[in-house]
């Protein structure tokens, strides 16, 4: 399974675990992925070990580290331009049959087998609901949704 996987399992068994990702993806989708599956940090694996004793610390007194580049991208992705408050409008209509099927209380493999597409892909459309509805977990996208 991959690392934002093993997050969200983990934090569905264990809801106050710490974890901290520790990757070589930098990109934007994978750093969101990462944080929506329950992630309270996110290095890259070229962090000093110095660095990541110090976030390991950081993250022991409840803050999020991440590298400033990865801080810069969180930055930038809530800079893109000023969401509205519109419920389910502004969604694709792919966006509104995965947030549907989510509703339906569907797990991220069962969407990707009833739509055809890829494990991944899902994990795009749920990153861009989020985005778009600006809610932070699953349970507020659906709540979003149902009261529209």
């Amino acid at each position: 399974m991959s690392g934002v996987e093993c997050v969200r399992q983990l934090k569905t068994l264990l809801p106050e675990i710490q974890v901290m990702m520790l990757t070589v993806y930098e990109d934007t989708e994978n750093i969101f992925n990462a944080l929506a599956a329950g992630a309270n940090g996110y290095l890259l694996k070229r962090t000093s070990s110095k660095e990541l004793l110090e976030a390991i610390h950081e993250m022991q007194r409840g803050g999020s580290p991440m590298t400033m580049h990865i801080a810069r991208k969180v930055v930038q992705s809530f800079q893109k331009g000023p969401a509205t408050e519109q419920g389910a409008e502004g969604l694709s209509e792919r966006e509104q049959q995965v947030l549907d099927l989510l509703s339906q209380g569907l797990m991220y493999k069962e969407i990707a087998d009833k739509l055809a597409i890829s494990y991944e892909t899902v994990h795009t459309y749920i990153r861009r609901i989020y985005e778009k509805l600006q809610v932070r977990t699953r349970t507020e996208a659906v709540a979003k949704f149902l009261r529209r």
